[in-house]
């Protein structure tokens, strides 16, 4: 009895992977795929091999092998943890502002028809595409300045005295310019999902009774649910990096009042020339947003999930 077993021929497999390897397709985007693995890959190896030696641009003698001693300076500096805080700060009420705000302003535009809404719409996104030193400049000079500003002026009005809002309160200011900034994304992407509601089913809410107040509580925030994750989302990546309106207007004070991480790091880097601390913080901080951005990612997955 031939008991010999008939083999398939492996020369169909063997032969569409070197097709795959071989197409051509990989040689074309082979050349941008190289060039971003070395825009991503080599500063990050740089900080990193920082992050380990003791580099500071006063002493470029000194470069010894340190290990961790330059991200438990970072930690155990004194203003880490008013840094930390004042970033956490800082996000959560851009986002609450951003949030609420939004859903309010872009409900009001869609729900009334009125002469110049086009006007309005675009005034109230123009913000975004303004540059954040120009934005934190007007703030500076032309509405908190505490002798020419427009909120001094308003002061003196009603007989009050001028407060100097940038020393006195930094990091309500930061976070006053930074949601002008930011509210406007908020707006555009949930004005663009209300109008991709359903109008039928609030015609069929109003018909049984449903009024204005019930119809946006169960139709319209539910519709919303997922723009408002990827605002949420979007923002929390950016707002972990706030440099320029800091340094445009407080310099991180008085003291460390208005200080975050992104502030830190360049303190350490270019204030105090210790390119090996500041690499540590900037990997700390790397750290911190990938954790920000996975939590995120996960709770936008589950909404979408949940939706689906």
């Amino acid at each position: 009895m031939n008991t010999s077993v008939v083999r398939a021929p492996l020369s169909g497999s063997t032969s569409s992977r070197s097709r795959r390897v071989f197409n051509p397709g990989w040689f074309l985007v082979s050349p941008s795929v190289a060039l971003l693995l070395l825009w991503m890959i080599v500063p990050l190896a740089m900080t990193v091999y920082f992050s380990v030696i003791r580099y500071n641009l006063l002493n470029l003698g000194e470069n010894g092998f340190v290990g961790l001693e330059n991200f438990t300076y970072f930690v155990t500096d004194s203003g880490f943890l008013p840094g930390a805080f004042n970033t956490l700060v800082l996000v959560v009420s851009v986002l609450l502002i951003s949030v609420v705000f939004g859903i309010l302003i872009a409900a009001l535009l869609e729900a009334s028809e009125f002469f110049g809404r086009g006007i309005v719409r675009v005034l109230l996104i123009s913000p975004f595409f303004i540059m954040p030193t120009v934005g934190s400049l007007i703030f500076k000079n032309l509405i908190f300045h505490p002798v020419s500003g427009i909120l001094a002026a308003v002061w003196k009005l009603f007989g009050a005295q001028p407060i100097d809002w940038l020393a006195h309160y930094p990091l309500f200011s930061i976070i006053v310019i930074v949601s002008w900034q930011w509210l406007p994304f908020a707006i555009l992407l949930l004005m663009t999902a209300m109008q991709s509601l359903d109008q039928e089913q609030k015609e069929a809410a109003r018909l049984d009774g449903a009024g204005a107040v019930a119809i946006f509580w169960h139709l319209t925030l539910p519709h919303l649910a997922r723009p408002i994750a990827v605002v949420v989302m979007i923002e929390t990546i950016f707002l972990l990096s706030v440099f320029a309106e800091i340094f445009t207007t407080t310099n991180g004070g008085p003291g460390f009042a208005s200080t975050n991480l992104a502030y830190l790091i360049y303190n350490q880097a270019l204030v105090q020339f210790d390119v090996g601390m500041a690499s540590a913080g900037g990997l700390i901080a790397v750290v911190i947003a990938n954790i920000a951005a996975i939590v995120l990612v996960r709770m936008i997955g589950k909404n979408l999930t949940d939706k689906a």
